[in-house]
């Protein structure tokens, strides 16, 4: 148990190197540190949860391919959440306007749904950027209560990042100002 524990706190760079060795532990990890936000990326977008499934399982199928490629470790979930919404994108343009909850015919002139539609998703992808900007303490537990397709409980949350109960609240609040922080750094540098 303490190795797993061990291993879970793992920096990202160490986590690709053991995978690319073959380390089915570090997999399982790094899987469990990243998976909840790539299949949030699709939902995201609008799509279910079947196809936030296909796209995660293409994903992580990239990953293991390109594995050795990911030179900037500390951008391993800006890479993933890259290669997921590209995904998603590709998915979206397969699909009638008409299956995106876009009307194709538009009776105001002056609305466009489908520009509405598409300021919505830049939004939250600007979210997600500054989530994926934070160091791993922070974007791990942020991405766990608010990313998470199936968001856990704060005692969860706490025995997952093996911390005090009475922890995950204060540190929410602190990792939250410090996501305002990252996304007014990600505005001033767009």
């Amino acid at each position: 148990m303490s190795e797993v524990r061990e291993r879970s706190h793992a920096d990202d760079g160490d986590l690709l190197h053991r995978c690319a060795r073959g380390d089915d532990i570090a997999w399982v990890d790094l899987l469990g540190r990243y998976e909840g936000l790539v299949f949030s990326v699709p939902l995201n977008y609008g799509l279910s949860r079947d196809e936030a499934a296909d796209i995660a399982q293409s994903v992580f199928t990239e990953l293991l391919r390109n594995i050795d490629s990911v030179r900037e470790s500390s951008a391993l979930g800006s890479w993933l959440a890259t290669v997921a919404r590209r995904t998603t994108w590709r998915t979206i343009a397969r699909r009638p306007p008409h299956k995106l909850g876009v009307d194709t015919v538009d009776p105001d002139p002056d609305v466009d749904p489908w520009h509405d539609w598409m300021d919505t998703w830049t939004d939250r992808t600007w979210v997600v950027e500054a989530v994926l900007a934070l160091a791993s303490p922070c974007r791990d537990l942020l991405v766990s209560l608010y990313l998470d397709p199936d968001p856990p409980t704060y005692e969860e949350v706490a025995t997952r990042m093996g911390r005090p109960l009475g922890s995950i609240g204060p540190t929410r609040g602190r990792c939250l100002d410090k996501l305002r922080m990252a996304m007014i750094d990600l505005d001033e540098h767009a």
